[in-house]
């Protein structure tokens, strides 16, 4: 670390990783740029906090000049930015040091990595990991995304006493990363979107995820969800220990004596990993299909790691989910709060509804935006609410439209929605935030609706 200490340091992409990465150089006392191909009017809030940031950084937007580049000596860009940047190609030809937040990270990070991949719930299965580590005593550092980047661990005062770094790796992140070397590595799925303009073809996009795998060697470990992956000889042929997750059955399938990992059998989740161990799964706090596949996958990389079967159960019990991503908040006199105004379209809400057996009190609405046609989810909305409560701008078009809805409301505030629903409820009752719609009409986003919502359900 302390080689880059009082360096020139060029930062490409202003966003929270950005921001992330001024304070770690600035811990180093470095000369710090930051240029973003955004025009300034673009980056009012993001302008005014570099302002506030003592000594504010030079800025350069609207256009990235290549003396920006060829003055710096070390240059660090942020996961929305391509690689193959020209400015970072000339970069490179020059000598320069570039890094993506990334790679600087994995330059940086001293400890064991168990490396998250996939296109899909990465998130939630790397928490769930960690989770489990801190109840089995360890320290933990979970981080790889825009909201806790990975240079964040290297900016950790007690970094020296962390035990496992857990970290969400995407296909964009693996671009110009070398010598990442995870001793843990799971793989939940494939899917065959890509994020343009860092991959030209899906082939090249799976190409980039799958070159994780080759890095592994017979003391690491790959943990990999049967049920999406089980067919790609690429994963059966991995020079490592593999195991696999699956939510169902390896007795019915008869595949038993053949693999090693975790699966669903009689109720109960059994994994058959350094000896056996079973799972009571009655309690867990996390609701839907996708939810209960990522738990099986933690599970997994956890018997792995030898966590304690105690710790494991405890995770099953207590995880209460990715905070605004169907969280679960609490229990009051028999009703469960859930959170989930991360789900901002109507199609995200349909699918946190159908994660509950029995209908639910939803609270919707938010910005009204003209061109969405509610028709479409009308049918299972009444058929997976019991009671809907309405609130913000589109509360008016969307109750229209639920016509032959037997409880719908409309509130005239986010706070009565809440209460609201709290009335309408009985013991046995979920009561979901899950808004289908965006939150700024009346909030900055869904960050600030669904810690709003947590405070006045705490408040009840």
């Amino acid at each position: 670390m302390e080689r880059f200490k009082g360096k020139k340091v060029l930062i490409v992409g202003i966003g929270r990783t950005g921001f992330s990465l001024i304070n770690f150089f600035n811990t180093l006392e470095c000369e710090i740029k930051v240029t973003d191909i955004k025009p300034i009017f673009d980056l009012n809030k993001a302008v005014k906090k570099l302002k506030k940031i003592k000594p504010p950084p030079h800025m350069t937007f609207g256009e990235h000049l290549e003396s920006d580049f060829m003055e710096a000596d070390v240059i660090v860009y942020s996961s929305a930015v391509s690689p193959d940047l020209p400015q970072l190609q000339a970069a490179r030809a020059k000598g320069k040091e570039v890094y993506s937040e990334f790679s600087l990270a994995n330059v940086l990070c001293k400890k064991p990595i168990i490396a998250v991949c996939g296109t899909y719930g990465r998130t939630t299965l790397a928490h769930m990991i960690g989770f489990a580590l801190k109840q089995d005593g360890k320290n933990i550092f979970v981080g790889g995304t825009s909201e806790m980047p990975f240079i964040e661990f290297a900016a950790m005062p007690n970094r020296d006493e962390i035990d496992y770094v857990v970290v969400e790796v995407s296909a964009a992140q693996l671009l110009h990363l070398d010598n990442f070397a995870p001793k843990v590595v799971v793989f939940t799925n494939i899917g065959e979107k890509f994020p343009q303009p860092h991959f030209k073809s899906v082939g090249e996009y799976i190409e980039t995820k799958l070159n994780i795998i080759k890095r592994l060697g017979p003391d690491d470990t790959l943990v990999v969800n049967y049920d999406t992956l089980s067919n790609n000889t690429f994963f059966k042929n991995a020079p490592c220990q593999t195991y696999w997750y699956t939510r169902r059955s390896f007795v019915t399938m008869g595949i038993m004596g053949e693999v090693s990992g975790t699966h669903f059998h009689d109720r109960r989740i059994h994994s058959n990993i350094n000896y056996h161990s079973e799972f009571v799964v009655s309690k867990m706090r996390i609701v839907g299909q996708n939810n209960r596949e990522n738990m099986l996958g933690a599970i997994t990389a956890c018997k792995a790691l030898n966590v304690s079967d105690a710790a494991i159960q405890k995770m099953i019990e207590r995880f209460p989910g990715i905070p605004h991503r169907l969280e679960f908040l609490v229990e009051k006199n028999g009703v469960n709060f859930y959170n989930d105004s991360k789900a901002e379209d109507m199609d995200e809400l349909v699918k946190s509804l159908d994660a509950f057996k029995s209908p639910v009190i939803l609270i919707a609405g938010g910005k009204d935006i003209e061109e969405l046609d509610f028709d479409p989810y009308v049918k299972p909305l009444i058929q997976k609410t019991r009671v809907m409560v309405l609130v913000g701008e589109c509360k008016e078009r969307l109750n229209r439209a639920l016509g032959n809805h037997p409880q719908t409301f409309i509130v005239g505030s986010f706070e009565e929605s809440v209460l609201f629903a709290y009335q309408k409820s009985r013991t046995g009752d979920v009561i979901l935030l899950s808004p289908g719609n965006p939150s700024t009409d009346f909030f900055r986003d869904y960050e600030e609706r669904g810690n709003y919502f947590k405070k006045l359900v705490f408040q009840l």
